[in-house]
């Protein structure tokens, strides 16, 4: 079969769908808002291929609104809520104040994950790393605060992520999201029972010290994302990612471990409920929790948010 590259007449369709898993499987770490088609549609080409939940990311407030609405009005759709880091310096002034409504929105059931948060050096200046940083520590207080997961986006920025979650002390539930480190890192995650969320650039032609990293990290602290739109896996890269596309990084990952890919997907599935707490679709009871955890949420505990 010939393979798809990003060139030619189809450069910017949608990809065909993949084979369907044999178990179902989550999606970490999406943007339903800045994906083409309506919230059910994406929901259910994702349950066609065996993904049967959704992590809903804001990254900003307006994004976190959104966020926690979509996921009150769709079962398979979970949120986190938070001010990507490259928000921090661009608020100012109002920073705190958009602070104060991010943990306003933390505390709704619906909502499982602070995130993403962190450190982007990558994008942002030196004049920017205060800002950063403090918008950091506060999003950690929120995870802890409110018992939720917390979600990293570390770009180019390893040592100081890992320093301000020594210095604030980590929530119980930490998730590396796109994982960016390299093997030694992953280590020094698993001593510290980091979650790490691996993208579709693990697929990459030039991505081996991701897979290096997919190869030590531990069976029970791996997730699957797509972070769609962006980082669509082999081989359409550079088309249009969406949550249905999960399945062909799920594999890429299972190939680097030796594993069959439905039991990596029945242990993804598992340590993603238990990373953000909630019960797995479909279950009786809740996700098992491991010890120290929260216990997993329902949508009927608190105050929802209007479907």
């Amino acid at each position: 079969m010939a393979q798809h590259t990003s060139g030619g007449a189809d450069a910017k369709s949608a990809p065909p769908p993949p084979e369907p898993l044999g178990h179902p499987a989550a999606d970490s770490h999406t943007h339903l808002d800045m994906q083409d088609g309506t919230v059910a549609d994406a929901v259910a080409a994702a349950a066609r291929v065996g993904v049967t939940t959704l992590i809903q990311v804001g990254c900003d407030l307006e994004r976190s609104r959104w966020s926690a609405e979509t996921a009150a009005a769709h079962d398979a759709v979970w949120a986190t809520v938070a001010l990507h880091p490259n928000e921090a310096p661009r608020l100012g002034a109002g920073l705190a104040a958009a602070l104060d409504e991010i943990d306003a929105l933390a505390a709704l059931p619906q909502v499982v994950g602070v995130g993403e948060t962190g450190l982007d050096y990558y994008r942002t200046g030196p004049e920017g790393i205060a800002a950063q940083q403090h918008s950091f520590r506060r999003h950690v207080d929120m995870a802890k605060r409110r018992q939720k997961a917390l979600v990293i986006h570390d770009r180019e920025a390893h040592d100081d992520v890992l320093r301000i979650l020594d210095e604030e002390g980590a929530p119980e539930r930490v998730v590396f999201h796109c994982y960016s480190g390299d093997a030694e890192m992953a280590e020094t995650c698993a001593e510290k029972g980091y979650f790490m969320s691996f993208a579709g650039n693990v697929t990459f032609k030039n991505a081996g010290q991701l897979r290096e990293a997919v190869a030590v990290a531990p069976a029970e602290l791996l997730l699957v994302e797509t972070d769609a739109p962006f980082l669509t896996p082999m081989p359409y890269r550079g088309r249009p990612n969406a949550p249905y596309l999960i399945p062909l990084t799920l594999r890429a990952m299972a190939d680097v471990r030796g594993t069959d890919p439905d039991e990596l997907a029945a242990a993804i599935a598992a340590n993603t409920a238990r990373a953000f707490g909630y019960a797995p679709a479909g279950a009786p009871g809740a996700a098992p929790a491991a010890p120290g955890d929260s216990p997993p949420v329902g949508r009927d505990a608190g105050h929802n948010l209007k479907r």
